[in-house]
Order: C-alpha cells, then sequence, then structure tokens
C-alpha cells in the first residue's frame, strides 16, 4: 500500500514538474512575442492566450510544424468561435514561434 501511495506521489511530482516547464516555456513565447512585433503577432498572442487557453493548457508553438498549425487553427476557430481575424493572428503566431 505504501508503494503505490509513493508511486502516485511521484507520478503527480513528474506531472507537476513538467506543467510548469511547459507553462514556463509558453510565457516566455508570449513574452518574445510581445516584445518582438506590435503588430499582428502581439495581437496573435493575446488572442491565443485569451481564447486557447480558457480551454487547453498553453502549449509551445513549437509541438507542432506549420501545416499542422494551420489545421488546429482552422478547426479551433469553428469550435471556439474565432473571428477570421483572431484565427489569421494567432496562425500567424504560432507559425512564427515554432
Amino acid at each position: 500500500m505504501l508503494n503505490k501511495s509513493f508511486q502516485f506521489v511521484r507520478v503527480a511530482g513528474s506531472t507537476l514538474v513538467l506543467t510548469i516547464v511547459l507553462a514556463s516555456a509558453a510565457h516566455a513565447e508570449t513574452t518574445d512575442a510581445l516584445q518582438g512585433d506590435s503588430g499582428q503577432s502581439a495581437r496573435g498572442v493575446k488572442a491565443w492566450a485569451n481564447n486557447c487557453a480558457s480551454c487547453h493548457n498553453l502549449r509551445p508553438a513549437k509541438e507542432l510544424r506549420d501545416d499542422q498549425w494551420r489545421v488546429v487553427v482552422s478547426h479551433m476557430r469553428v469550435r471556439a468561435d474565432l473571428t477570421g481575424q483572431e484565427a489569421r493572428d494567432i496562425l500567424k503566431f504560432l507559425q512564427e514561434n515554432n
């Protein structure tokens, strides 16, 4: 019984560490994008944080390729009721940062 408890704590701890690392990476990408370009990329990171983060853990942009992000954003535009401009801004931000 004690061994199972220890195993649970170890897995939970590893999950927490991974979550913190991924959140830090996403935050760094967000900060870099806001500092680098005040135009579409900044709008994209804001839309990404406001819309995508409400349902998903923010993933690092490097997790997917340009073509994969295009499919994801196209799908989520419909599901999240994004405007065309929001979808374009989010896609540009993700593609520039992957």
